[in-house]
């Protein structure tokens, strides 16, 4: 009996390592094919020189990275991205807690101002681009007409380096602040109306509830945007090619674009592999960042 019943015991939990096989592998299948060996393809390409027809490409091993490194191209648009993100991202983020603290809280017509907040985030990305072209265009613009008002010269916002960059952030900022909006607004219904009327009783102010019991209860979805955040922040293309192609003098030149030119304009495929194991080494670092500082303070339940 003791033999059968090991027996028995093995088989079910063979049984049951299979169901779990089985219902993991759609998803180890799907990440395999467009995640994982995307990304140890472009590892091994990455360690390989440029070819052309006379020499073929070489493996160089670490060189394509050391010049990377010392490109001066490639360091500004690493700097672009840096200010671009460590604008956009906490900006969005602030927008979006406030927009839905605002579209939770019971205002008059609530249901147009959510709708309101939302409209920028359902907008395909080539149209928000062309929309904020027609506000940027100097002389014709927008905001040269707002500011012809009140006797303002005409700026060209796009076209010169100490505003390109800035105005493609005011774009992505009105594009993704709705975005996360969404995710916030959800968290904030889950909240119970409990705490709220716990907090009132105990004569807690509107801020002191919303420091010690909404954010902290808000902490997982912060996480979530903040690594969202992070990801968007770096994968930025659509905007620049109908704004400003990266120009002017690359001034507004950001990390993908970079990459798309190099594998795509200069047919410089190595190069274009290291940039993009690079991003994807920071992207990996930040978001473990993220979560090993943020975690110990977030509240699950």
């Amino acid at each position: 009996m003791t033999d059968t019943t090991a027996s028995l015991h093995r088989m079910a939990r063979r049984r049951q390592a299979i169901h779990g096989w089985l219902l993991l592998s759609p998803a180890l299948i799907m990440l395999g094919t467009f995640a994982f060996y995307p990304s140890l393809a472009t590892l091994w390409t990455s360690l390989w020189s440029r070819g052309t027809r006379r020499r073929p490409s070489e493996f160089v091993g670490l060189e394509n990275y050391e010049r990377l490194f010392s490109d001066p191209t490639f360091r500004e648009v690493a700097m672009n991205n840096l200010l671009y993100a460590g604008v956009t991202i906490p900006v969005s983020i602030i927008l979006a807690l406030t927009m839905a603290l605002w579209a939770n809280a019971k205002i008059p017509a609530r249901a147009f101002v959510r709708t309101a907040y939302f409209t920028p985030t359902v907008l395909p990305m080539i149209a928000a681009a062309n929309i904020w072209l027609f506000f940027y265009t100097p002389g014709f613009g927008v905001l040269d007409q707002i500011g012809g008002l009140f006797g303002a010269p005409s700026v060209n916002w796009l076209g010169q380096p100490e505003t390109a960059l800035w105005a493609v952030c005011i774009v992505t900022i009105w594009k993704e602040s709705g975005f996360f909006m969404i995710f916030y607004l959800a968290a904030l219904q889950t909240i119970p109306e409990d705490l709220r009327e716990a907090a009132r009783i105990e004569g807690a102010s509107r801020w002191t509830y919303l420091r010690r019991v909404v954010l902290p209860l808000l902490m997982p979805t912060t996480i979530f945007v903040l690594v969202n955040a992070l990801i968007n922040s770096v994968k930025l293309i659509d905007h620049l090619f109908i704004l400003t192609k990266g120009g002017p003098s690359d001034a507004s030149k950001l990390i993908l674009y970079y990459i798309w030119e190099s594998a795509f304009a200069f047919f410089d495929a190595p190069s274009a592999a290291a940039m993009t194991v690079l991003v994807l080494i920071v992207l990996g670092l930040g978001a473990a960042l993220q979560f090993r500082v943020l975690d110990r303070r977030t509240h699950y339940r």
